[in-house]
């Protein structure tokens, strides 16, 4: 796997919340203290279509986003719940594909729980989905709306920015 991170001068990191219907991404990148807005947006396939043909399109898709911009690292949400069995499946089986596009390309892959981003983004493990949003875009300074689903993948991306600030660190208080 490729492991550029934190030698690289400017990191990218991918940032992509799961879904079959809606699969958000969100791209950043940080020099180590200043998180910089790439892009961001959600692929759709139609949701009428049967679930191995969304898959596929979800595949074709992260992996032109990949091929594109070149990430350093991908960092995806954990799954915890869902509202029922046949969406929890659902939600499996797009996470696969995104951990399949992640080392097929041979990209460095992190997961987070829903908790872990909040409290990392906002401050507060039970914030609300709305607060989430806001808080993306102040710290990205984005003046646009946003789909939820990018939002949550921004988000996604500046936590695993604010672990590995805060892994630095604690390596280099280790070190004095």
């Amino acid at each position: 796997m490729k492991n550029q991170g934190r030698n690289s001068p400017e990191l990218k990191i991918l940032g992509i919340d799961p879904g079959s219907i809606h699969c958000g991404y969100g791209l950043i990148s940080s020099n180590g203290r200043v998180p910089k807005y790439i892009t961001s947006g959600r692929i759709s396939p139609p949701a009428a279509r049967p679930l191995s043909y969304r898959l596929k399109c979800i595949h074709e898709a992260l992996m032109e986003i990949i091929k594109t911009f070149h990430p350093d690292t991908v960092s995806v949400e954990k799954i915890f719940f869902a509202k029922g069995v046949k969406a929890a499946l659902s939600l499996g089986h797009a996470r696969g594909i995104i951990l399949l596009a992640a080392a097929s390309e041979e990209v460095e892959l992190h997961e987070y729980s829903a908790l872990e981003v909040k409290k990392a983004v906002v401050g507060y493990g039970r914030a609300e989905k709305r607060q989430v949003q806001e808080m993306v875009k102040a710290i990205l300074n984005i003046k646009g709306e946003l789909y939820p689903d990018s939002a949550d993948a921004l988000a996604l991306a500046l936590c695993h920015m604010n672990t590995i600030k805060f892994s630095d660190m604690i390596k280099n208080e280790s070190r004095t």
